[in-house]
């Protein structure tokens, strides 16, 4: 890096340093014959109280995430809208959309962390070079889920019906969790892992940003950061950062989500 001013390298996770969970979501759509991009829109137009949100904040167990996530985007009278909106900004012509949707929760969520723990190696390297100059802090910033230990998780909580038979030990395994949803040799690559999950604040929130640079002693102006997707490098942007947006292997499928 030639800029003299920076102190930090902010390094989003998923569809940067790991392959991104938004490739799956395209896979599903595919599969169950949903419009491309149509569960990314509800995702987003739920705002802040919506069941993604809300468990990338660590404010509700898993059990109740997936029954809630589901619940959210089999929501077809506000989903269609959404998309109808999304398609008009585009400029592209609005496919046919459906009137009945039952989504699974956990089928699509397991589906998206069964496929976003592959690493870039390109940007791996990259990391290892940054912090063996020892010039810059290497920091994450990531909307994810740390708290993955069967107590935080919802172990002990009232489990909704449809998933009334299922044991959340095993669902760890099931979503890979078994060396928790940010194994340790990954949160060793960083000298700041930021959570969302941990610190009750999301991407794009502004807080989260400036929390991460609190902690790592430094403005938002001397530190770049990387990420996949507009809505967060705009938020960056805003708070004086220096940006760059990725399109790695891992994430060029995803390029146009979530914006």
């Amino acid at each position: 890096m030639t800029s003299p001013h920076l102190k930090a390298v902010v390094f989003d996770i998923g569809g940067v340093v790991c392959r991104s969970p938004l490739i799956a979501i395209a896979d599903f759509e595919r599969d169950k014959g949903i419009p491309y991009n149509y569960i990314n829109c509800s995702i987003t137009r739920r705002g802040s109280g919506g069941a993604w949100q809300r468990f990338e904040r660590g404010e509700i167990p898993l059990f109740t995430f997936y029954d809630q996530f589901g619940r959210d985007l089999s929501d077809t009278t506000r989903g269609n809208v959404w998309y109808r909106e999304y398609c008009e900004r585009r400029g592209i012509e609005c496919p046919k959309l459906p009137d009945k949707l039952d989504i699974d929760g956990r089928e699509l969520f397991g589906r998206m962390m069964q496929q976003a723990g592959a690493f870039d190696d390109r940007v791996v390297e990259a990391i290892r070079r940054i912090r063996a100059a020892g010039k810059w802090r290497v920091i994450a910033l990531t909307n994810n889920w740390a708290k993955s230990d069967p107590v935080s998780l919802g172990e002990g909580q009232p489990v909704p019906a449809k998933y009334a038979g299922l044991a959340l030990r095993d669902e760890i395994v099931f979503l890979g969790w078994q060396d928790g949803a940010v194994p340790a040799h990954l949160r060793a690559m960083f000298d700041d892992f930021c959570d969302s999950s941990e610190v009750g604040m999301r991407k794009p929130e502004h807080g989260f940003y400036l929390l991460a640079c609190k902690r790592n002693s430094i403005d938002p102006s001397e530190a770049v950061f990387l990420d996949d997707l507009g809505i967060n490098l705009k938020a960056a942007q805003a708070l004086g950062m220096e940006t760059i947006r990725t399109c790695s292997s891992a994430s060029n499928k995803s390029e146009n989500v979530l914006e």
